[in-house]
């Protein structure tokens, strides 16, 4: 384990690293995405009505998933996939990223129903594989559902009504949960470990208490947060706090997954400092579909 003095550094330097990133947070995931990714521009989306728009998604079956491969930094392989929902754009035939419509949704309390329909759809996914030698997919559970004590239940329906192994299902929780109630978030991330799914702390390092979530929330993965990846070669800050998330968190008996890993320098220091595994473009895209083993 590591020491209280290593962990009382590493908290300091994230509280130091998440003020001066509070801005560039708040654009917003989607203003990071490029045309040349196959996004619709979130400008002017926000004036559409929102509301109408959404109901009519779920209703119509407009929302698509993609999956991006996780892979190990030790041999390479994929470990596992994110399932990742997009919104059909029809009038321009394109796809409207999560953060241009996430937020509506949550405004308009319609995110509990984006959850159960990803849930739904991996779960159906997961029993078409080949048992226990098909592929683990995570998904992302909204602050209001990991608090909500019905989205437990679902999830236990949906893999039991399909016959799916819980395990490969990984549920991932962010530090906002945890900010909006502490003790929902961990009965949560408790029950889903209950089931026998795996649990993935989302964003790590966006928020000031990061540290006192890894003491109070049970977890398998750690994902760090994408702002410490993104400029990893150029910060000498994102490199400190990198490594010392690897120390605390391997001391834990737990694992890290690298967000936004977008090239290859960044990928061998994320190898060199212990990282367990890498998700971004410099490993693989976000896909319709992925290879599930014959």
């Amino acid at each position: 384990m590591p020491s209280s003095t290593t962990a009382h550094a590493s908290h300091r330097l994230l509280l130091r690293a998440a003020a001066a990133r509070a801005q560039r947070r708040y654009r917003g995931a989607a203003d990071r995405l490029s045309d040349a990714s196959g996004f619709s521009s979130p400008a002017g989306l926000h004036r559409r009505p929102w509301l109408a728009r959404l109901r009519r998604a779920l209703e119509s079956g407009e929302f698509v998933l993609h999956y991006q491969p996780i892979v190990s930094l030790r041999d390479g392989r994929v470990s596992h996939y994110e399932a990742l929902v997009r919104l059909a754009d029809e009038p321009h035939g394109r796809l409207v990223a999560p953060g241009s419509f996430l937020p509506a949704a949550e405004r308009y309390g319609l995110v509990r129903d984006i959850d159960r329909l990803v849930l739904g759809r991996v779960a159906s996914l997961l029993a078409e594989g080949p048992g226990q030698r098909g592929p683990t997919v995570a998904i992302n559970v909204s602050t209001l559902s990991a608090t909500d004590g019905r989205m437990l239940t679902h999830i236990e329906r949906a893999l039991a009504r399909r016959g799916v192994d819980p395990s490969r299902l990984i549920v991932e929780v962010t530090e906002t949960a945890a900010i909006s109630d502490m003790r929902r978030a961990r009965a949560f991330c408790e029950g889903v470990q209950a089931l026998g799914c795996a649990v993935a702390l989302d964003d790590f390092g966006s928020g000031f208490g990061s540290f006192q979530y890894l003491k109070h929330l049970p977890f398998d993965f750690l994902k760090i947060d994408g702002d410490f990846i993104r400029g990893l070669p150029d910060s000498p800050t994102d490199q400190l706090v990198v490594k010392a998330l690897v120390d605390v968190v391997g001391g834990m008996g737990r694992q890290t997954i690298a967000e936004f890993v977008g090239d290859a320098t960044t990928l061998r220091m994320l190898r060199e400092y212990g990282v367990d595994y890498a998700q971004g473009y410099e490993v693989g895209r976000p896909a319709p579909r992925m290879p599930v083993p014959a």
